[in-house]
């Protein structure tokens, strides 16, 4: 496995290995500011290893009829990526690195792909509760392995980010975040723009653009705006206990 832990301009660099594992981090289309400035720095110094990753290794079969959950039970399934996951952080932490920077996964079933395949499917566009469950799976699992790497490897240290719990606090609350949308994308085609037809994309050359991104928690079909990616840099930077521990970013960066 390749380890590339660094920086060009605000677009982080991937760690090329297995699938469950490919993303050291990736704010997808970066906004400026203090909080998330701070993290790029740490980024580039090598000092902390933020790692957000595992929601391809659902979505992508869920969204491309896979076979792959007929074969494996559920928690036989997220046994797998979190496996891998831990594995490569071991690996990491064998070649040096110490602190980590680790997010969780959001709620799945609520991203805009999720719910116009629910209104494809005859339902009403709700939040596609079989697929936020394998999220929880591997929340809960992820959190177990954390905690028994901190006890089994030498000065290992980690900031754990909950976006799953920031996420569904915003979509019950959007006003309180400043969003007014967070059931549609702002960039796509279809129901609730969940439809990856965003720049005439994938062979659908029509698309909806909203008027100002800022007001929606996801900029297409599965990605986040600005806006919101912004304060989850800001959470993980200096977030309390309940959302990021058991250090934030701030006081990793300080032990």
């Amino acid at each position: 496995m390749e380890l590339v832990v660094g920086l060009l301009g605000k677009k982080v660099l991937w760690e090329k290995g297995c699938e469950a594992a490919n993303v050291m981090m990736e704010f997808d289309r970066a906004d400026s500011g203090y909080a998330l400035e701070k993290i790029f720095q740490l980024f580039w110094s090598g000092m902390i290893r933020i790692k957000g990753i595992g929601s391809n290794d659902y979505l992508s079969p869920l969204t491309n009829n896979s076979s792959i959950f007929k074969l494996y039970a559920p928690q036989d399934y997220v046994a797998i990526v979190v496996g891998n996951i831990t594995s490569v952080v071991q690996k990491i932490h064998r070649e040096g690195g110490r602190k980590f920077g680790i997010l969780n996964l959001g709620p799945l079933g609520c991203l805009p792909r999720l719910r116009a395949a629910n209104v494809a499917a005859g339902g009403n566009g709700e939040c596609v509760e079989q697929v936020t469950a394998l999220a929880k799976l591997h929340n809960v699992l992820l959190s177990q392995k954390l905690q028994l790497l901190q006890k089994g490897l030498k000065d290992f240290k980690y900031s754990y980010f909950d976006v799953f719990t920031a996420s569904i606090a915003t979509i019950q609350n959007p006003s309180k975040f400043g969003f007014k949308e967070v059931k549609s994308a702002c960039c796509g085609s279809g129901p609730f723009r969940g439809y990856f037809s965003c720049g005439g994309k994938r062979g659908m050359k029509k698309y909806e653009l909203c008027d100002n991104p800022k007001d929606y928690l996801f900029f297409d079909a599965i990605h986040r705006t600005e806006a919101a990616n912004l304060q989850s840099a800001e959470a993980m930077w200096g977030g309390p206990p309940n959302i990021t521990g058991p250090y934030n970013l701030q006081s990793l960066f300080l032990l």
